[in-house]
């Protein structure tokens, strides 16, 4: 009640167009008459959180019948003239409307007393109660849908965090187990010498491969989510253009059966992190070998000015609906539902690499291509990356 900033003016209002100079809103339970707000003029006693015995008031009548109480002085009233209430409490006027919810449950009453005698008679002062009734029943209906979105939204906010940490430890738990079994496959490769354990420790090594691909994606995602966003360590490069090469080279040897062409062109040195455009560019590469037509190569461009460096990779191939274009950089989001890769974190990774370096990675996507441009200054940006206390436990 204390948060509906118009109850201390309607109490007021109340008082004023009736003369009477104690107004409460009550409460009013099968077991309780709690008064919530108090406009008091007389001294009565009680205020906010103040409790009456219930029998003893006359809004647990109303509890019960749903009708409001009026009368101007109780002493010469019919019914009131000996009623306990009047008496035990020293009230000559009375005023009681019911205050309902939009569910139709009773709250309490908007009630109004006075030692004196009152005149209630006109019925547009009854109205004009009812009608604060009303709002305050309203005002009451929106206090509760309020808390229950802001408490909605707080757990949600909650359970994301708890999950994203939860994400961050396994995928940090997992590292030095897998680091375990790939040091123990190698170590099994120059020990063994038949040709059918080469296969299955090669085969391990390669699942480890992978399995340390999706551990490293994890990572990046829980430095993402919960730091201050992937670090990078800007350094200016004069050879990008043969480790972007380099990186082609590599996609193109796991995918044999696939086209990329390239043309790359650097003519500025470029201030980034080798590392992780080397890691957008696999992602972006991946991506459109995954997506793209097969019998269409995949394109890559390259080239930087005084000012930009620019990356773009291009597909052919189905384009993707605008419903999942708006939400591709989401994690866990894949571009094709029937083609799973990985856990849908690449394109999320990509487009924080590029935020770290200051850069921007659009979308577009057309019957005829889908293109993935990143761009970035040339000259870096300048970036101090303090690490969180969640990232300082992915780090170790």
């Amino acid at each position: 009640m204390s948060r509906i900033d118009a109850v201390p003016t309607i109490l007021q209002t109340v008082a004023h167009t009736t003369g009477m100079r104690f107004t409460a809103v009550a409460r009013v339970t099968d077991t309780h008459w709690t008064a919530c707000a108090v406009y008091d003029h007389i001294d009565f006693g009680l205020g906010v959180g103040s409790e009456l015995v219930l029998e003893s008031t006359i809004c647990n009548e109303i509890r019960q019948h749903h009708q409001a109480v009026v009368f101007n002085q109780a002493s010469k009233h019919p019914y009131f003239s000996t009623h306990h209430t009047p008496k035990m409490y020293g009230f000559e006027s009375y005023v009681s409307i019911p205050i309902f919810l939009a569910n139709g449950d009773f709250f309490g009453t908007l009630c109004a007393i006075d030692p004196l005698p009152a005149k209630l008679d006109d019925p547009n002062i009854v109205r004009t109660l009812e009608l604060f009734a009303q709002l305050i029943g309203a005002e009451l209906d929106a206090q509760d849908r309020m808390e229950i979105s802001a408490n909605a939204l707080l757990d949600a906010q909650q359970t994301a965090k708890l999950r994203e940490q939860f994400i961050a430890v396994l995928g940090h738990d997992l590292r030095n187990p897998l680091m375990a079994i790939q040091a123990g496959a190698e170590a099994l490769q120059l020990k063994v010498s038949d040709e059918r354990s080469l296969t299955i420790l090669q085969h391990m090594l390669r699942s480890g491969d992978r399995m340390g691909g999706l551990i490293n994606d994890i990572l990046d995602f829980a430095r993402g989510r919960l730091g201050s966003g992937i670090p990078v360590v800007l350094e200016t490069q004069h050879d990008l253009a043969d480790q972007l090469r380099n990186v082609i080279a590599e996609v193109q040897q796991a995918n044999p059966g696939r086209a990329v062409d390239a043309a790359i062109a650097i003519d500025m040195p470029v201030a980034c992190d080798p590392g992780r455009l080397a890691q957008l560019l696999v992602n972006l590469l991946s991506n459109a070998l995954t997506h793209g037509a097969d019998d269409q190569p995949v394109l890559v461009v390259a080239r930087s000015d005084n000012t930009t460096f620019e990356l773009t990779v291009v597909n052919g191939g189905q384009p993707i609906a605008a419903d999942k274009l708006d939400r591709l950089f989401e994690p866990f989001t894949r571009g094709d539902e029937q083609l799973p890769s990985g856990l849908g974190l690449g394109l999320y990774i990509s487009m924080e690499i590029a935020k770290a370096h200051g850069g921007t990675l659009q979308v577009s996507s057309t019957e005829a291509e889908t293109c993935f441009v990143f761009r970035m200054p040339v000259q870096g940006m300048q970036r101090q990356h303090h690490e969180s206390r969640e990232e300082r436990a992915l780090n170790r």
